[in-house]
């Protein structure tokens, strides 16, 4: 059994209900019907976007099925779009549909579908987040009923490919990140299919022995079909070798070792082809046996690009770029590499290209020409992922203009902007509070409480190793989490690790990162963590985590890192 989502979406906004939801969000109820009639079918394209590779289909499951998700969303909306249940509702939209697609999409989806309409973007937004989370709220009331599996989301999704293929134009799916919609609707049927057959059927241990057992019993039917046919000419060829031996016995010494096997093989051929008529039936199914991994291989689900294309790119006093790049295939690689050493010549570049099956297709790829300019920018630091582009350095200058120049050049389906350190620490304190408020004494095994630990930043100052004011919130809330095992008996043991750019000497790095683990160990013992449990350790800037070429790079590599320990 399945459902069309947009349907039901659209099913759920009554005439009454969408009147008062476009009342209250100051648009004419016929301009608010128009918006959902593209967002709709905007936001199930990019769960079906989501849901093309394993790990994003386990993740929108868990989103889906998470206690936020209301699956009786449909039933409540009536009573939701009056008085203050409009903002519950709203607030509701804007936690929920981050599942759905990312917030620099989301806000490009609404400029884009404001401009197809003539409603207000922020209107356009508002009703973005409605409509995402009754669709969450379907697909949750429909996995509850029906008992689902992740593996079964991209089935579900991939049949709502006919509904969705009228709604989708070129800038709906550009503004989300998925290309032009052609090449994304012949795609993306197929690559939910393979992971869905992926999640349902992860073990090919139980393919391997289908696949023999298979082989097995067409071995036993065609044995049973061809034996009375030829088991005489087996026996023929056991007395031909049986005589070949016998006569060889007697003249071996006078004989070239060489000629031995010959000999054998010519007999051998010459009863097999005595018998090959009547034995090739049974010859077939060995030979299937034998091709049985190679067939098991080749039915196994293709590789789904799940990767976002790479590229970073910094550029020294003297205008010369280094650049690391991660691309899907050799041709990508060599129409980068070709463009480069067409613009600054052979060996004034530095370029580390990586090959991975499992990337997308580079999408900045084509305006690589329009990208060169600023590889020439003395202090430039630029880093492209997907359809995401970040300056820093002088590329961020606004009298220099690059950040229009990009806007123009790579249109609407991109998002460009400047890296921006308070908005990054914002973003990793709100994941780090929702994982603590998430947190159970149950889970105090190593490995989880430093993943949650981990989700928060602490942003030292240049030079310093006091934590900043900003970041004591947090380390106050993993002091509680740490204590919080220790009263249920289970202390948890870890190693604060302190970890660096690598601006500066390396030695001053060193030295800086032990006393930054050393102030945090110091913090959370004040706090009340037994100190015997915190052991710090200073790496400097060894074990990077991201490129140190970009701003988010180097800010990533400072960080602080928690580590289980025996």
């Amino acid at each position: 059994m399945s459902i069309n989502i947009i349907q039901l979406v659209q099913g759920a906004l009554t005439e009454s209900v969408l009147q008062q939801l476009a009342t209250r969000i100051g648009v004419a109820p016929e301009s608010a019907k128009r918006v959902v009639g593209l967002v709709a079918p905007a936001l199930v394209g990019s769960l079906m976007n989501k849901a093309a590779s394993p790990e994003g289909a386990r993740g929108l499951f868990a989103a889906v099925m998470s206690p936020d998700t209301n699956a009786n969303i449909i039933e409540q909306l009536p009573s939701l779009v009056q008085g203050d249940g409009l903002q519950k509702l709203l607030g509701m939209g804007t936690r929920l549909v981050g599942a759905v697609a990312p917030a620099e999409r989301l806000e490009a989806l609404a400029g884009s579908v404001a401009t197809q309409t003539g409603v207000a973007a922020s209107a356009t937004h508002a009703l973005t987040g409605v409509v995402g989370t009754i669709l969450l709220g379907v697909l949750k009331h429909y996995f509850t009923q029906h008992n689902g599996a992740a593996g079964a989301l991209p089935t579900l999704l991939g049949h709502q490919l006919p509904f969705v293929k009228p709604a989708l134009n070129d800038s709906i799916t550009s503004a989300l990140g998925l290309g032009s919609a052609g090449s994304f609707l012949s795609g993306v049927g197929a690559q939910m299919k393979a992971v869905s057959s992926h999640l349902e059927h992860p073990s090919a241990q139980n393919a391997r022995v289908s696949a023999v057992n298979s082989s097995v019993d067409k071995i036993v039917v065609q044995e049973k079909a061809s034996k009375k046919k030829w088991w005489w000419l087996a026996v023929l060829a056991a007395l031909a070798l049986l005589a070949l031996l016998l006569g060889r016995g007697c003249v071996g010494e006078k004989q070239q070792p060489a000629a031995e096997p010959a000999a054998a093989s010519d007999a051998a051929s010459a009863v097999a082809a005595s018998a090959a008529p009547e034995a090739s039936a049974a010859s077939a199914a060995p030979a299937a046996m034998a091709a049985a991994p190679a067939s098991e291989v080749a039915s196994q689900p293709a590789v789904v690009p799940t990767k976002d294309a790479l590229l970073t790119f910094s550029v020294d006093k003297a205008g010369v770029p280094t650049l690391n790049a991660t691309v899907g295939s050799e041709a990508e690689k060599k129409t980068l590499l070709d463009a480069l050493t067409a613009k600054f010549g052979e060996g004034k570049f530095t370029a580390n290209v990586t090959v991975d099956p499992e990337t997308k297709p580079a999408s900045w790829l084509d305006k690589l020409n329009g990208l060169l300019p600023l590889m020439a920018l003395p202090g430039a630091e630029v880093k492209l992922t997907g359809e995401k582009i970040e300056l820093s350095g002088t590329a961020a200058d606004a009298k220099l203009g690059w950040l229009d120049k990009l806007k123009n050049l790579f249109g609407a389906g991109f998002t460009i902007g400047t890296f921006d350190v308070k908005q990054a620490v914002a973003s990793a304190k709100d994941s780090f509070m929702n994982a603590f408020s998430a947190f159970k004494s149950d889970d105090c095994a190593a490995t989880d409480v430093a993943k949650v630990l981990n989700l928060q930043v602490i942003n030292f100052a240049t030079g310093s190793d006091v934590p900043p004011q900003d970041a004591q919130l947090a380390l106050a809330k993993s002091a509680e989490l740490l204590k919080t095992c220790t009263t249920a008996g289970k202390t948890v043991k870890m190693e604060i690790g302190g970890y660096s750019d690598n601006v500066g000497r390396a030695e001053t790095n060193l030295a800086l990162s032990k006393k930054r683990a050393e102030a945090v160990r110091a913090f959370l013992v004040k706090h009340g963590v037994p100190a015997d449990s915190l052991t710090p350790q200073g790496y400097g800037d060894a074990n990077p985590v991201a490129d140190n070429s970009t701003a988010s790079g180097r800010f990533a590599n400072r960080r602080i890192e928690f580590k289980g320990q025996e």
